[in-house]
């Protein structure tokens, strides 16, 4: 994998590793009782920044043992850096406003959850598609 598309994954993934991070902040006061909040929620909140951001930085470590032509691994870096964002602020924005994004409809930002965490949904699946497409090629040896 291209150094370029590797470098822009350490760098968003490490910055939705800190978003993570920060949304860690919110959950320790509503643990703490210093805020009012659903503690379920803003565990999630966390722990999906910290989670994606690390599944970004994994998959860009992994790079060299991927072959994939050029537009697969723009679509690769692009699908997962865009997946960590859309997790880690639907679940900050779903923490922050008390809605869950179960389903569209209700208050707006419900749906905005809600096709957020659509949009990660479809990034994870053709991220990781790229992934085992590129892991196979390396290992048969195909261009």
């Amino acid at each position: 994998m291209e150094m370029r598309w590797r470098a822009h994954m350490v760098l968003h993934g490490a910055l939705v590793v800190v978003i993570g991070l920060l949304a860690g902040l919110p959950y320790a006061f509503v643990l703490t009782g210093a805020m009012a909040g659903e503690e379920r929620a803003w565990k999630m909140a966390h722990l999906e920044g910290v989670l994606n951001g690390l599944l970004v930085l994994a998959v860009a470590a992994a790079g060299d043992a991927l072959r994939l032509p050029a537009r697969a691994q723009a679509v690769l870096a692009i699908s997962l850096v865009g997946m960590a964002y859309a997790n880690v602020l639907a679940s900050i924005l779903g923490a922050s406003v008390g809605v869950r994004g179960l389903s569209p409809g209700g208050p707006p930002a419900n749906t905005v959850v809600y096709l957020l965490f659509w949009l990660a949904i479809v990034g994870v699946f053709v991220g990781l598609g790229c992934v085992v497409a590129g892991a196979r090629s390396r290992l048969s040896g195909r261009p």
